[in-house]
């Protein structure tokens, strides 16, 4: 899918990822950009659009349904980041309330706008889905189910005209992990690498020399394997 003359809205606009992703969409031809953020946002381009978005607050969802019209493209990129120990049961509770039921509760109230325009879904994820990372771990734990909910979409989904796609980034130069002494891609180069793994239908998206690692055999891969083999079993449910 290429972006020119779409519409997108983009959660967690304000900054990192989510406002590279919105500049780079507008410099793709987008004619509406949604920007959805906690605080409030201007922009000098009048093509986007502002919108509370808390996607923890279903009041908000529900009104950012109802100011959208006409949507080609959700990209679901606002998380939290920690590193809370698992000890920390109200830690996880809230990585999972962001991560997790935020990301659903955006999905399913925007889904009919999805089907309508037989549009997109971008989940922005993190490697952190396929294998832990030891010292954030409840945010792995949430970052995981998100990547479940994200397979399960796209197999559900398919027959709807609606195509998933998972992001699955390394470390990016971001608040979340600027401290860290460890190499991180730029948020701008990450915009660009989604939205190029968009516009060739790529399912999963690895945007940094990082995740890189794991594009070349991923497709051939147990996993990728395992969820086809699942897949089919929607078709064969609804068939019975």
């Amino acid at each position: 899918m290429t972006l020119a003359d779409k519409t997108i809205l983009v959660t967690g606009a304000s900054r990192g990822i989510g406002k590279a992703l919105v500049d780079e969409a507008l410099s793709r031809g987008a004619a509406r950009v949604y920007a959805g953020t906690r605080q409030p946002l201007t922009h000098a381009d009048e093509r986007v659009t502002p919108l509370a978005l808390d996607v923890t607050n279903a009041g908000q969802i529900a009104a950012a349904a109802e100011t959208v019209g006409a949507l080609d493209v959700l990209i679901n990129n606002a998380g939290s980041y920690g590193y809370e120990d698992l000890a920390d049961r109200a830690g996880l509770e809230r990585h999972l309330g962001v991560n997790l039921f935020g990301l659903y509760g955006v999905i399913q109230t925007l889904l009919p706008r999805l089907v309508e325009s037989k549009g997109a879904i971008v989940n922005v994820l993190s490697l952190a889905a396929v294998a832990a990372v030891p010292i954030s771990p409840a945010y792995s734990i949430s970052k995981a189910a998100a990547f479940s909910l994200t397979q399960s979409l796209r197999a559900t989904l398919a027959g709807q005209g609606v195509d998933v796609h998972a992001v699955l980034p390394g470390p990016v130069d971001t608040d979340m992990v600027r401290d860290l002494d460890i190499p991180k891609a730029s948020a701008q180069s990450v915009a660009r690498a989604i939205l190029d793994g968009l516009a060739k239908g790529e399912d999963e998206i690895f945007p940094d020399p990082f995740s890189q690692a794991l594009a070349d055999s991923w497709n051939s891969g147990a996993i990728k394997a395992l969820e086809r083999q699942n897949a089919a079993l929607v078709s064969a449910a609804q068939n019975l």
